[in-house]
């Protein structure tokens, strides 16, 4: 009751509040955690993936089994001391999954950084500088998309390292760029008319400084949600290449080199073959809601939040 006489006590003349006495308006960051926060699928899938990942990083500490063991029983059934049995080689699977898990993700995160700032920079300085600098970058992007990204990485991954797991993120990370530089260069050319570059010329700011103080600030949702799915297109890809058996090679491993050599088994011992592959169809899920849950968070025509 008190406030509501000190709000209308501090009433003006004409009815009006003053503008201390206004509710302070919410920042950017804040209106889209809300929103992400508000995603309730986003919120559910990024609990999981977060389990998962601390899982993995966590559990190999405790597991009684090593990954490096091979001393074990040939194929041993599921049991208390084999959850999910043992390989032809003699390998604990549980321990196995969790070392593949760990380097899908490393190489998915390093592919995902790598190729959304390539992307990113290449994108900007072509939307906003355009002529020969846009169409140089442009054909650039064009050839590169031609190109069979799995093929060419397993060439490449082959020819340069052997499968060596950061070689492999490295080809990914080469061949991952494109998709996001066209749509960071439609964004840089959309923003590079706003008032805020016009007045930043006036002042005398380098093409640099307005690219990356203005433009690459201004598209940090953009960023974000094509990095996150990049993340989970990465795990896809890397997969898909060691399935095949050209992608990450011995003494590294993945989830997608954990599935190659179980794959024999799909149909006696299916646990060897699902249980990685559950692991990798549970990543891909999760990533691909949680950037959802972000280009919904970040899309300023979804309906604004109530204060």
């Amino acid at each position: 009751m008190n406030s509501l006489i000190s709000a209308e006590d501090s009433k003006s003349a004409d009815g009006t509040l003053p503008a201390e006495a206004l509710p302070e308006p919410r920042s950017q960051g804040k209106l889209v955690l809300r929103k992400f926060l508000r995603h309730k699928l986003a919120m559910i899938c990024t609990a999981v993936l977060l389990l998962l990942v601390l899982t993995v990083l966590i559990m190999p500490i405790f597991w009684p089994h090593s990954y490096e063991d091979s001393s074990f029983p040939s194929f041993a059934r599921p049991s208390a001391d084999y959850p999910l049995g043992t390989t032809q080689v003699g390998k604990e699977m549980v321990s196995q999954i969790l070392r593949g898990t760990q380097y899908s993700l490393l190489i998915a995160l390093v592919v995902s950084i790598i190729a959304t700032t390539i992307g990113t920079v290449f994108g900007a300085m072509a939307g906003y500088l355009r002529g020969f600098t846009d169409s140089a970058i442009s054909r650039v992007t064009d050839l590169f998309l031609i190109v069979p990204q799995i093929a060419a990485a397993a060439i490449l991954a082959k020819v340069f390292g052997g499968g060596s797991w950061y070689i492999v993120a490295m080809v990914l990370a080469a061949f991952g760029w494109m998709p996001i530089a066209r749509i960071a260069r439609a964004e840089a050319m959309s923003l590079s008319q706003r008032e805020f570059v016009d007045a930043a010329r006036a002042s005398g700011a380098g093409t640099f400084h307005i690219v990356f103080k203005h433009l690459v600030p201004n598209m940090v949702g953009l960023i974000t949600v094509n990095a996150t799915l990049a993340v989970a297109q990465a795990v896809l890809i890397e997969a898909a290449l060691s399935f095949i058996g050209l992608g990450v090679q011995l003494p590294d491993t993945s989830l997608g080199r954990v599935i190659l050599e179980n794959y024999a088994q799909l149909q006696n011992r299916p646990a060897l073959f699902f249980g990685p592959f559950i692991v990798l169809v549970l990543i891909s899920l999760t990533i691909n809601f949680i950037g959802d849950g972000l280009r919904d968070a970040f899309d300023p025509r979804q309906r604004k939040m109530k204060a």
